[in-house]
């Protein structure tokens, strides 16, 4: 007698299963999206900032005119991936042509304490006139990273020093201030440059 409720409750389920299913089939042309996975909204990466550029004077994220921000986050002490990925914004830059101007290449250094403005002068050099590099009190700079999502974390090295594990992604930011595209520190100046033309 149990074997013989327990197959038509069964019965039942799988009669009412089928019915809603008809139902959400029949409703799925009234109902936009009904079926679909819909997206939207932006990823939270980026906001405002406050910095001090290379020659100590205050530069707001609104401050380049309504152009494109290419924004990298690293320390003059790196030595390697920082220099290498500087290099291949530099490079991919020259690849672009006249619309190169519509795009600021900006470095914000991880290493406060030890990047001040006269050393990110001094480090810039080897990029070329364009970069613009920012630093600021440790409090300005760790807001920045929750801004960008941006890992940096400090490690002793011999001889009493330090040195910054941290990651390494290029950001393309709009002219709103909004993430447009990132790109890794393998991206080579050539794929990096189609790819920010196709961007703007």
């Amino acid at each position: 007698m149990l074997k013989t409720r327990q197959a038509i409750l069964l019965g039942v389920l799988l009669v009412v299963a089928a019915l809603a299913g008809l139902v959400l089939w029949r409703m799925a042309d009234q109902l936009p999206g009904l079926g679909r996975t819909i997206t939207s909204g932006r990823i939270a990466i980026g906001g405002p900032y406050a910095l001090t550029d290379q020659n100590g004077k205050l530069r707001a994220s609104t401050d380049f005119g309504g152009k494109y921000q290419l924004i990298y986050f690293g320390y003059t002490f790196c030595p390697d991936v920082c220099p290498t990925t500087l290099a291949v914004m530099s490079a991919a830059l020259d690849k672009m042509g006249a619309e190169q101007d519509r795009i600021v290449p900006i470095f914000i250094t991880i290493d406060p304490a030890r990047d001040k403005p006269e050393v990110l002068e001094k480090y810039l050099e080897a990029f070329g006139p364009r970069f613009v590099g920012l630093t600021g009190t440790d409090a300005q700079i760790a807001a920045v990273e929750k801004e960008y999502r941006v890992y940096a974390k400090k490690q002793p090295v011999s001889g009493g020093t330090y040195g910054m594990d941290h990651s390494s992604v290029i950001y393309l930011m709009g002219p709103d201030g909004s993430l447009v595209s990132f790109f890794d520190e393998v991206t080579q100046p050539e794929e990096l440059a189609k790819a920010l033309k196709a961007k703007l």
